[in-house]
């Protein structure tokens, strides 16, 4: 992936504003009014080298160029794609973190039909929040995410703060064998503890990539765990790092990057300072686990520009609204375990077991007469999820279409960060507050995607 320099933002957001000049918002998640020109997305199978040996096969993307293109949005302008579907199997796109419109959400049988082989779905929404973001299907999602469907999603704000370059990370594994080629995407026995973990790790499709910034300068690095399974807890080497940003939204005050753990759909941006010396090699670890692992590096090149992260003005708070915790109802959510062991019908498909559960029921799939939501919500009023988490394990719970605020946990102090994904910590008890600001039957899941698979998904109703 190229470095991004001022100028060529510039380029970008001038493309991004190409599809929606002019166009109005109808109503506060609507649809355009009139819908920009659509970017094309196809989605295809093709080969990637990935291993560094022979090709990979089977692996999916939107588009013949390989790994999936960063889609550049702007804040409050309308933005639109038509997504054609050439896989032999259906296919959706969920907007990871965007609170758009529920009809185009991308969840099967919840928010839209399949798109069939050979058929055509046009997405249409004006994103009100800036931040990083990424897109994945949300059909047959073991395969096509473990294939390579995840793409990372940028909604600029013209009044954020100047960097000197920009680098987007997209952290995923690939499960593959001794050939390069495709393996089971699961076993049971993983499925059932923390997830099954791929075999090859990348950012932006490569081992270990690096890319030049300019030395002394500031980069926006912005991250995204695309992963179905990895959870990450990162360290920068050779360069100060501070945190501005968690899964899209401004933190409410920075603070250095410091063995920060961040799991399957979240995403973190930081503003790292560049080393002063030509050549000098800042370098992003992942140290869970027995041995420290790099992800990515960045070089410094040129000259010195002895920017200081002081310079950096705040960036602009999204506007999503904050609960009136004095009127707010309190919904209990309990992740489990569950003895049942069956198979459970989940989003497009099973994978033949039931381990895991949301208030004891695990996700009764996809049906003409699905099951109860977990809660109504009314539109407007403020709510408070107990979410309880009463296993050994993580889990990274994503909402669908709304914005929470962490407000307590059981186990340690916590910001009042503004999410829709937060890794809940084994026999963690979190306290998030939203308002049900956007009608729509919203999903929510564990983005351990075996999980979700095998019963930790369900649904909340804004009405």
């Amino acid at each position: 992936m190229p470095l991004l320099t001022r100028r060529n933002l510039l380029k970008a957001s001038a493309v991004a504003g190409a599809y929606g000049v002019g166009m109005g918002i109808a109503g506060k998640f609507g649809l355009a009014a009139a819908a920009p020109a659509p970017q094309l997305l196809t989605a295809v199978k093709i080969e990637a080298m990935l291993t560094g040996g022979v090709p990979t096969r089977d692996v999916m993307s939107w588009g013949h160029d390989g790994m999936p293109p960063v889609l550049r949005m702007t804040k409050g302008r309308p933005y639109a794609a038509r997504l054609n579907n050439q896989l032999d199997e259906p296919t959706t796109i969920h907007w990871h973190g965007l609170r758009i419109d529920n009809r185009m959400d991308g969840v099967p049988f919840v928010t839209q039909p399949y798109i069939y082989t050979g058929d055509s779905f046009d997405y249409a929404f004006t994103p009100p929040d800036a931040g990083t973001f990424w897109y994945h299907p949300h059909c047959n999602t073991l395969t096509q995410l473990g294939h390579g469907m995840t793409g990372m999603l940028v909604v600029e704000d013209p009044a954020d703060p100047d960097f000197d370059a920009e680098v987007l990370l997209n952290l995923r594994d690939w499960r593959l064998g001794g050939d390069g080629q495709f393996i089971a995407p699961f076993r049971p026995r993983d499925a059932a503890k923390g997830g099954t973990y791929g075999t090859v790790r990348t950012a932006n499709w490569l081992q270990e990539p690096q890319y030049d910034a300019p030395a002394g300068g500031l980069v926006r690095l912005r991250i995204a765990i695309t992963d179905v399974t990895r959870i990450f807890s990162l360290k920068m080497a050779g360069a100060d790092a501070s945190v501005i940003a968690i899964d899209g939204n401004p933190v409410p005050k920075r603070f250095p990057l410091e063995l920060l753990q961040i799991g399957p759909g979240q995403r973190l941006d930081l503003a790292v300072r560049m080393p002063d010396g030509e050549g000098a090699v800042a370098t992003l670890e992942d140290i869970r686990g027995t041995t420290p692992k790099t992800i990515a590096s960045l070089r410094a090149v040129g000259q010195s520009l002895k920017r200081n992260v002081g310079d950096l003005g705040p960036l602009v708070e999204n506007p999503v609204p904050k609960a009136d915790l004095s009127a707010a109802e309190e919904i209990p959510l309990v992740l489990s375990a569950t003895a049942e062991n069956a198979s459970v019908e989940s989003i497009c498909g099973t994978l033949g077991y039931s381990f895991w559960a949301i208030n004891k029921v695990p996700w009764a799939g996809d049906t003409p007469d699905p099951t109860a939501p977990l809660a109504e919500l009314k539109l407007g009023k403020s709510y408070v999820f107990n979410l309880e988490n009463t296993t050994p394990h993580a889990h990274p719970i994503h909402l669908h279409g709304m914005s929470f605020t962490v407000i307590s946990s059981s186990t340690r102090e916590v910001m009042p960060l503004v999410s829709d994904t937060y890794l809940v910590q084994p026999d963690e008890k979190v306290q998030l507050a939203l308002v049900a600001d956007n009608p729509g039957d919203w999903v929510l899941h564990c983005h351990i995607i075996e999980h979700q698979k095998t019963g930790m998904t369900s649904y909340v109703r804004v009405s």
